[in-house]
């Protein structure tokens, strides 16, 4: 299935906007997404170790604990991160906008890069959270079609 111009387009400005490499930011979305804005998954590992707390504890709500376990469109920022970097949108489920999900993800990709001492490998494990031990490796070889 060939790549919409228009978001490749749209995730190179973002990347640029945050001082990123663009054909990164395309192979972080190219492995997690596949391109598809409306993708999501529940992580439930995430929720149980970051989220359930602020659950538990009634300091929020099921739907909203819920959709903060979740990971969200192009990028799959996680809904917990994306609140914590800011995001006070209504519902989460605004991470599906391309715009929204690219600009929050180049941010927190950026922070991850900055705090492994631009090592990518190391940024990109924890953009992963160190699930996949081949992640790095996986994305970085996706970069060669963006440049």
């Amino acid at each position: 299935m060939p790549v919409d111009a228009k978001l490749v387009a749209l995730a190179e400005r973002a990347a640029q906007a945050e001082g990123l490499e663009p054909a990164l930011v395309c192979a972080v979305v190219e492995q997690e997404s596949g391109w598809n804005p409306w993708a999501m998954r529940y992580e439930p590992a995430f929720f149980a170790k970051y989220v359930a707390p602020l659950y538990t504890n009634n300091k929020i709500g099921a739907t909203e604990a819920y959709s903060r376990g979740m990971s969200w469109g192009l990028m799959q920022v996680m809904g917990q991160t994306a609140r914590e970097q800011g995001a006070n949108c209504l519902f989460l489920s605004t991470l599906c906008d391309p715009g929204v999900s690219l600009g929050i993800g180049c941010r927190i990709l950026r922070q991850r890069l900055e705090a492994a001492g631009g090592n990518v490998a190391q940024a990109l494990q924890a953009w992963n959270g160190g699930a996949n031990p081949d992640y790095a490796d996986e994305v970085l070889a996706r970069m060669g079609r963006y440049r």
